[in-house]
C-alpha cells in the first residue's frame, strides 16, 4: 500500500461560487495553492490510480495542495467527512451515505468515479459452477449491508439465487476475501475482474455470470461525495479536485497511458508481476469504467437506494436533489 500523506492544513473558508471558480483558475494555478484533504478507498486499483495522479500532477496543475488519505474503513471516512476533518472523497463507495442522509446527515453525492464494479466471483470448489450452486454454501463478503455484501446480493438476486440459503461470512476487505477464496476456506468470494486473465496462476475459476462489470452495469461502484458544509465553504477546492480526477479518468482510458499506469503500479506493488500489471491495464482498456464526464443521473441514484431498501438499511428512496448535487461536477467540466 502506498503511504497516506497525513498533515494538518489550514482551513480555507472561502465559499466560492461557480463564476469565481471559473474566473480564478489561471491565477490560482500560478499563485498560492488551495489546500484540500481527500480520503479515498484503499483498494488495490485505487492505490495505483492515486500514484498515477501523483505522478501526472493533475491536482497540482489545478492549483491545489492535496493531502490524500487511503482509508479502508468506510465508517471512519464518513465520520471524517461529517466532522470536517476530510473535505471530500473522490473515489469510494457511497451506498452507505443514503441511509445516513435519511437519518439527517447533510451529505451529497457529487460525481461518479468507477461506474462499474471491478469485481468478479471466484471459486476453487468443483461443485460450484453457477451462482445458483452457492445456495447452501459459504460466500465471503465484508460486513452485512456494506459494499461487498450489497454487490453479492444484487448479483445473486439478478440470477434467481435464494439469498436466504446462502451463508454470508464477513471476511473483511476484498483482498482478504479473494485470499480466502483461493485457499478454499470459503466456497466463493470476490476478486478483481483482472484475475480472469490469470485464473491458472491463482488456481481459481470464474463462477458463471460472476463478472460484475458485465452483470451489474447499473451499480455505481465508486463516486465523489462530501458534506453540504464542505460544498458551501470549500467549493473552489472541490470543483478543482473533480476537474483533476476527470483528467485522470480520461488519461487512463487512453492506450498511450499504458507505460505511466504500469510505472505507477510498480511503485505501489514493487513485487507485483508484469502479468498482473497488464491484466489490470487490459481491464481498464476493455471496460473503461471511470466517469470521464463525472455527472451521474437519477436512475443510478435510485438503483443504489433500492438495493439499500431491499436490504432493510434504508426505508425509502429519497429524491435526487436530497442525495446528490451535480453542480460542482458541471463546474469542473467547464474547466477542462
Amino acid at each position: 500500500m502506498s503511504p497516506a500523506f497525513l498533515s494538518r492544513r489550514s482551513v480555507l473558508g472561502a465559499g466560492f461560487g461557480a463564476s469565481a471558480s471559473l474566473f480564478s483558475i489561471g491565477s490560482y494555478a500560478q499563485s498560492k495553492p488551495i489546500p484540500i484533504t481527500i480520503a479515498n478507498a484503499a483498494g488495490n486499483v485505487n492505490l495505483i490510480m492515486q500514484e498515477l495522479m501523483k505522478q501526472q500532477g493533475f491536482l497540482e496543475k489545478m492549483g491545489l495542495a492535496p493531502t490524500i488519505m487511503n482509508v479502508a474503513d468506510g465508517g471512519k471516512m464518513m465520520g471524517g467527512i461529517i466532522n470536517g476533518e476530510i473535505d471530500c472523497s473522490t473515489m469510494s463507495g457511497f451506498g452507505q451515505i443514503f441511509p445516513a442522509i435519511e437519518k439527517g446527515a447533510k451529505l451529497k453525492v457529487l460525481a461518479g468515479a468507477a461506474l462499474l464494479p471491478s469485481l468478479a466471483v471466484f471459486t476453487t470448489k468443483p461443485e460450484v459452477k453457477t451462482l445458483k450452486d452457492l445456495e447452501g454454501k459459504t460466500v465471503g463478503t465484508g460486513s452485512l449491508g456494506a459494499l461487498l455484501h450489497q454487490l453479492m446480493v444484487a448479483l445473486m438476486k439478478k440470477h434467481g439465487v435464494d439469498i436466504e440459503k446462502v451463508r454470508f461470512v464477513n471476511i473483511g476487505a476484498s483482498g482478504d476475501v479473494f485470499r480466502a477464496a483461493t485457499m478454499g476456506t470459503i466456497d466463493a468470494g470476490t476478486g478483481e475482474v483482472a484475475v480472469i486473465e490469470q485464473t491458472d496462476v491463482y488456481k481459481v475459476r470464474l463462477v458463471e455470470h460472476g463478472n460484475m462489470s458485465i452483470e451489474l452495469p447499473e451499480y455505481t461502484y465508486q463516486g465523489a461525495w462530501a458534506s453540504e458544509q464542505a460544498i458551501k465553504t470549500k467549493r473552489e477546492a472541490i470543483v478543482r479536485a473533480l476537474a483533476a480526477y476527470a483528467q485522470l479518468y480520461r488519461f487512463v482510458h487512453k492506450p498511450e497511458a499504458m507505460d505511466a499506469f504500469l510505472k505507477a503500479r510498480k511503485v505501489v506493488f514493487p513485487n507485483g508481476t508484469d502479468a498482473d500489471g497488464l491484466a489490470n491495464w487490459h481491464y481498464l482498456q476493455q471496460f473503461k469504467p471511470y466517469a470521464s464526464d463525472l455527472v451521474v443521473n437519477d436512475a443510478r441514484m435510485k438503483y443504489m437506494q433500492q438495493l439499500n431498501v431491499d436490504l432493510n438499511v434504508q426505508t425509502k428512496i429519497l429524491p435526487f436533489e436530497q442525495v446528490a448535487d451535480m453542480g460542482p461536477a458541471q463546474e469542473a467540466l467547464k474547466m477542462l
